[in-house]
């Protein structure tokens, strides 16, 4: 990782691609800019629907349904008529390869958006931006990098500009299994001591389940499969413990989502979710 790209990054981003082979009425996340990010090979596989459709099925649905998820919450966070007024700044925390910050351009009306991430990852998206035709005013969003594990968001977000004066909402997606439990409880409690009263945040975890047929070894096994490309599952937790280890950081759950609720949501084809990823929404929690 030290210097290369994200290679999940650019994999959830060839599954957002994806979705442009569902029709418009059917589309979980309509990402129109996610196929520009995509390597030669991933873009060959794009071509074919019933071969794009085909990988990795169940995680391709719970990636597309976790954005929406996210975007969605992020809507709430912003819109007028949220109880107690909206967010005034967006952080999206491993931002990878996608574009919140423009898909959400109508909602943010010029509030100001951070986009964290790993600099080698951040690089790429960079130069990838400067050769897109027609790309959206993007002054309002700015770029900040970071290594999760050794640097902490203070230190990176105040120069850029970020105000804990004001109520943000946090994403942090795709990130939080692959780092330690220590570095997940630092990250929390730095979001905590940066989240001004009113400020929210949503996130996703992973769960190793606990059945013992062969299907589920197999999802096991495929988790444990990532070491290979260096980035391995480290964190897993559980959707019923969550909500205890979020309070630990000062952050009260108010939505926990797994894969059932994601397809109730947001899945209308009938395509079952990867059951191994769950997202939750919590409120900062009063000192």
């Amino acid at each position: 990782m030290d210097s290369r790209p994200s290679l999940t990054a650019e994999a959830v981003c060839f599954m957002r691609a994806v979705d442009q082979h569902t029709p418009p009425a059917d589309r979980v996340i309509d990402d129109l800019w996610a196929r520009y990010f995509l390597s030669p090979g991933s873009m060959a596989l794009l071509i074919s629907p019933a071969v794009a459709w085909s990988i990795l099925p169940e995680l391709n649905t719970y990636v597309r349904a976790r954005h929406r998820y996210m975007d969605d919450r992020a809507r709430e966070a912003l819109s007028s008529s949220r109880p107690g007024g909206p967010v005034e700044q967006l952080v999206i925390l491993g931002a990878g390869y996608d574009m919140r910050g423009v898909r959400l351009a109508a909602e943010l009306a010029g509030r100001p958006v951070f986009e964290v991430d790993y600099p080698s990852t951040a690089q790429r998206k960079q130069r990838i931006l400067s050769r897109i035709p027609g790309m959206p005013d993007r002054a309002h969003i700015r770029y900040v990098t970071i290594d999760f594990q050794t640097q902490s968001l203070g230190e990176v977000l105040l120069p850029a500009g970020f105000d804990p004066k004001k109520p943000t909402f946090f994403t942090w997606e795709g990130v939080s299994m692959y780092l330690s439990r220590d570095a997940v409880h630092g990250t929390l409690g730095a979001l905590r001591d940066l989240a001004a009263p009113g400020s929210g945040l949503t996130m996703d975890y992973f769960c190793y389940l606990d059945t013992h047929d062969r299907v589920a070894s197999i999802r096991r096994f495929s988790a444990a499969l990532l070491a290979i490309i260096a980035e391995p599952v480290t964190f897993p937790s559980h959707p019923e413990d969550v909500a205890a280890f979020m309070e630990r950081d000062g952050w009260a759950v108010t939505d926990v989502a797994d894969a059932a609720e994601l397809e109730r949501r947001y899945i209308r084809d009938g395509r079952p979710c990867y059951p191994a990823n769950f997202v939750v929404s919590a409120a900062v929690a009063a000192r």
